[in-house]
């Protein structure tokens, strides 16, 4: 039996609906509630590795995802002068990790979920919840309601419902650098394989750059910058200033120089500061829960958002299956998911400072990274406990 029979999920993006397939899969009915009118397709790329296919195979997604993401084979880390430091293969007896837009993901899924019959609300921005003793109700600024068991917040790294579980919560906390990425662009450097990506260490900014299968190329930096800002604010710099810091940032670099000069403002899309969620007390309260970045949200330099919002919406529905009572199950699931993305998270923190470190420890960086790459910095270790993890739909959970 499971520990409720429906609920409400706050947030269509990534996590919401496939939160939603998984615990229609346990038995559970539930709906989604997005806030914009239709899904945010704002962001440029992402990754979803091994262990997000793999959740996306529990609900029926993997197929629809891999259709639409390039295969990833193989990163390159680079000097910023385009020397190579090391080859990291993808790990053998697993699928290739799917590069693609934010938006295309979110497509993906969304389809997916609603030809699986899951209902999905647009225009129902969350403005306040009502708790009683067998129920929790949503209200939404255009003044409808929603009711049901379990409120569950899949509403991203600046969640509302995190704040309702816990108004002391900590904020996403500010990496130091900031987000840039252009594609579609053409011929702007030698063109690589499209199943390769690679990785530099320029003299002031980490930037990276791939072949997509049409020909193109993408290219991003994490320019550092010291003073945080808000996405709003960081949009309300013209392009051709941010553009002009980056082709500063980049002068030497290739072929980032190269592929800096060859672009315009109006191509520039800003992501915006790169942030992560800290530790947080709470995940749950009462009758409602948090799943994906409103819970955990790593920097994007873990290469893991979208792979550990995946596997938390399955461990989710799975936790509500098979633990009978409402606060067993979802202490369960805080139990079995906060260690391991902790850990990821930060791994990638210290990823991070290695992208905002000076020219000396850039230069001893490269020095050491060849003799590592021979020892510890083996893509198995490194990469073998993330990506070949699963969760295991068809094992019962022991609260």
């Amino acid at each position: 039996m499971t520990a409720i029979k429906n609920a409400i999920v706050v947030g269509g993006g990534i996590a919401g609906p496939v939160t939603a397939l998984a615990l229609a899969k346990a038995g559970i009915r539930a709906e989604v509630h997005e806030a914009y009118p239709r899904t945010d397709r704002s962001g440029a790329m992402l990754t979803v590795a091994p262990n997000g296919l793999a959740a996306l195979e529990t609900v029926g997604l993997r197929d629809r995802v891999e259709a639409v993401g390039n295969p990833l084979r193989t990163m390159i880390m680079e000097k910023g002068n385009g020397k190579t430091l090391m080859r990291l293969p993808s790990l053998p007896g697993l699928p290739l990790s799917r590069v693609l837009y934010r938006a295309d993901l979110f497509d993906a899924i969304r389809a997916g979920a609603q030809e699986q019959g899951i209902v999905v609300h647009d225009g129902k921005r969350l403005v306040g919840v009502e708790e009683a003793a067998d129920g929790v109700t949503a209200r939404f600024a255009d003044g409808s309601s929603a009711t049901a068991e379990l409120l569950i917040g899949a509403d991203g790294i600046h969640s509302l419902v995190r704040r309702l579980i816990d108004p002391e919560a900590p904020e996403p906390e500010y990496a130091g650098l900031m987000s840039f990425g252009f594609g579609d662009l053409t011929g702007a450097y030698r063109p690589g394989e499209v199943d390769e990506m690679h990785f530099a260490f320029g003299r002031h900014s980490f930037y990276g750059y791939w072949t997509q299968p049409d020909g193109s190329e993408v290219f991003f930096s994490n320019l550092p910058q010291e003073e945080p800002m808000t996405l709003a604010e960081a949009r309300a710099v013209p392009n051709a200033e941010w553009l002009a810091k980056l082709r500063a940032a980049h002068a030497g670099d290739q072929p980032g120089e190269r592929m800096l000069r060859a672009v315009s403002a109006d191509e520039l899309v800003l992501t915006g500061p790169m942030e992560r969620m800290p530790k947080l007390p709470h995940w749950f309260r009462d009758r409602m829960v948090l799943v994906g970045d409103a819970a955990h949200a790593p920097s994007s330099s873990s290469g893991q958002g979208a792979s550990l919002a995946l596997e938390s919406a399955v461990e989710l529905a799975r936790c509500l299956r098979d633990v009978d009572a409402l606060p067993g199950a979802l202490a369960t699931y805080e139990r079995l998911r906060r260690p391991r993305v902790e850990e990821i998270s930060e791994q990638a923190a210290k990823t991070n400072n290695g992208k905002t470190a000076g020219p000396v420890a850039k230069f001893l960086f490269g020095l050491m990274m060849p003799i590592a790459s021979r020892t510890f910095l083996q893509p198995e270790k490194m990469f073998g406990p993330v990506h070949r993890f699963r969760v295991e739909w068809d094992e019962k959970v022991t609260a």
